[in-house]
């Protein structure tokens, strides 16, 4: 078991998933102030109501025209103020509630309050809804909503959603949907965003389109959400949606969509994305910024953007750097960033320090970390605990963690079982784990299913079954295929004299990958193979890889062709080995080499091994060898 740590880990643990964001908080705050023209923006939020007024007197609209023009003219608020503030005095309506606009904005309560009560009080709605949004910092909330009535209800799509946002402060639902959906249908993007959020929080499914109509008027909040809700049956368009939001600069759409990136490969941008996200603020995109940049060789630039996550509270950079300085062997340093992570919540953190300590054969340690990090619900602990347990001789304590584990999705805890139920001799319980493990691509598990079906009659079944493991990388899995697939092919025809030999077979090309791999039966099948065509040197070399490695059949053909060759003392002593590891034939063929040689004794020596390895046609070979050899001898 490898040290945790990894990016995997982030989408896994589901935190990437925030249900209130800092972005909503923010756009709450701003639907708050609904009507209030920000510092340094256009002043589009002092609406007006429209109506006209005496000859001399700009109207409404006028007064919006020139405050915005006076906002892209660079003026500044002082000179704001100085070119409204007479006509204001003066009554003007429209200019009262401009400049009163400009007042609240600035902070000026006591001045702001009387200029928008005037011209509230003249029927101007942008007025009304910019009271509300005083009186509401002032602490009257109550009062406020009377006046978001006011301007609503002239048409104040800004004051209906405030309004909204007021009802549902309150938990009163029904009449925050309606002063909400009245914001959104006069297309308000901060009022189809709350409508959606509204809908989103009760499960109606009409959320999706307010979403997207805030996003499509430039909400950012609205088009990372939107983007989420499209990721799993539309992910060309979530992409889409995660770029416009992280154009505007949200850091989380920023982070979803250098993971989009990465997870096809586009690794630069998706490090731009990242960096973008990670200097506004984002520990995970620093964290995920930092695996790419490891993947890439840069460890100290890795471990540089770990620490600033980790510093953030992010327990997956904690592992992280936990899981560097273990491998450069440096433990405490990296208990201590395991039990930072831990101290962050993320379980991995008692884990990895399991895995610490059992490296360092501190079980008893291991087997307490695993056991915290496994109550909390992780699986792999569980799994470590159960494997602890096992080799502690506890197989009753272990089955339970195994089970656990193997409930919760590891794989390795089902296959596991597996194992512990076929050391019980419950065949049909283990085959129900190794099934389950195999479904889920476990190699080694799909290779005991393929054995068990095997044996069980079921080629076919079997052979999926041994294909999926010897794709998996399973010399074992591919030797039994290619022993299936000869078993299952018609007996080869004999070879006419004069013709070539017959194309290699599926299962010739199995036992060649098995060999390759260093499977030592398979060495000496390819071996046989290479022999019956006449590629002799094919064959040796086969034979002798499976004979170095251990192989006494490898041993015992090897030495068959190079007696074959002359080269008999050489082939002596492939035999011995072959004899002394367990080989009967082998054993008589020394003994008929000593015979020819005139070695009696050692002729005896070598029928008696071979009479007492079998098998019984080689048994009763040697018997008549040795009583030939025993009467020469006492002749």
């Amino acid at each position: 078991m490898g040290f945790m740590g990894d990016r995997s880990t982030l989408l896994e643990t589901g935190r990437f998933v925030r249900a209130d964001s800092d972005e909503a908080k923010a756009m709450d705050t701003q639907a708050r102030r609904t009507g209030v023209v920000p510092p340094g923006t256009a002043p589009t939020g002092t609406q007006t109501t429209g109506t006209g007024s005496g000859d001399g007197v700009l109207t409404d609209a006028a007064t919006e025209a020139a405050l915005a023009d006076a906002v892209n003219e660079a003026v500044s608020d002082a000179e704001l103020e100085a070119r409204y503030r007479p006509a204001a005095e003066g009554g003007d309506p429209g200019a009262m509630s401009v400049l009163g606009a400009l007042l609240l904005r600035r902070g000026d309560l006591d001045g702001a309050e009387p200029h928008l009560r005037g011209a509230t009080a003249a029927g101007d709605r942008a007025a009304a809804n910019n009271l509300g949004v005083l009186l509401l910092q002032r602490g009257y909330a109550d009062e406020a909503a009377g006046w978001w009535r006011v301007a609503a209800v002239a048409g104040s799509a800004p004051a209906a959603h405030a309004l909204g946002r007021h009802y549902r402060e309150r938990g009163d639902e029904p009449a925050a949907e309606y002063w909400l959906r009245q914001a959104a249908e006069s297309g308000h993007a901060l009022g189809a965003y709350a409508l959606a959020d509204l809908l989103e929080h009760r499960g109606d499914p009409g959320a999706g389109p307010w979403l997207r109509a805030a996003a499509e008027q430039g909400h950012r909040e609205a088009a990372y959400r939107l983007a989420r809700h499209l990721r799993a049956k539309n992910p060309a368009e979530a992409e889409q949606w995660y770029r416009q939001a992280a154009a505007r600069g949200h850091r989380r759409a920023a982070l979803h969509l250098g993971t989009l990136l990465e997870a096809r490969g586009e690794l630069k941008e998706a490090g731009r994305w990242y960096l973008t996200s990670a200097k506004q603020g984002e520990a995970r995109a620093a964290c995920a910024l930092g695996f790419l940049l490891r993947d890439a060789g840069d460890e100290e630039g890795a471990a540089s953007w770990w620490l600033r996550a980790a510093g953030e509270g992010d327990g997956n950079a904690a592992n992280a750097l936990g899981a560097l300085h273990a491998a450069r062997g440096e433990t405490q340093t990296a208990e201590r960033w395991y039990r930072a992570a831990m101290d962050a919540g993320d379980d991995n953190g008692a884990y990895n320090l399991g895995l610490l300590c059992a490296a360092q054969d501190r079980i008893q340690q291991a087997e307490q970390w695993y056991r915290r990090a496994a109550y909390a619900g992780h699986r792999e602990a569980a799994n470590a605990l159960a494997i602890l347990l096992l080799q502690a001789g506890d197989a009753a304590g272990a089955e339970p963690w195994f089970s656990k584990a193997a409930e919760a999705g590891s794989v390795d805890a089902a296959f596991n079982l597996g194992i512990l139920f076929a050391s019980r001799d419950e065949d049909r319980s283990a085959l129900k784990w190794y099934e389950r493990a195999a479904a889920a691509g476990h190699t080694d598990a799909a290779l005991q299913v393929g054995i068990a079906l095997v044996r069980d009659g079921e080629e076919r079944a079997a052979e999926r079954h041994l294909r999926c493991a010897a794709g998996g990388g399973s010399a074992e899995a591919a030797f039994r295929l290619a022993s299936l697939l000869e078993s299952l092919q018609p007996p080869p025809e004999p070879v006419a004299l004069g013709e070539s030999h017959a194309e290699r077979t599926e299962s010739e090309e199995w036992y060649e990958r098995a060999a390759e791999q260093g499977h030592r039966r398979a060495q000496v099948r390819v071996g046989m193979l290479a022999a019956g065509r006449g590629e002799l040197g094919a064959a040796a070399r086969w034979y002798r890889e499976a004979a170095e490695a251990g192989s006494r059949n490898g041993a015992f053909n090897l030495g068959l062709l190079l007696a074959r060759e002359g080269s008999e003392p050489e082939a002596a002593l492939w035999w011995t080995r072959a004899a002394v590891a367990g080989h009967g034939r082998a054993a008589l063929r020394l003994a008929l080499l000593a015979a020819r040689h005139g070695d009696l004794t050692e002729g005896q020596k070598w029928c008696a091994r071979a009479v007492e390895l079998g098998p019984a046609e080689v048994g009763e070979r040697a018997a008549r060898l040795s009583a030939a050899l025993a009467e020469e001898l006492t002749a």
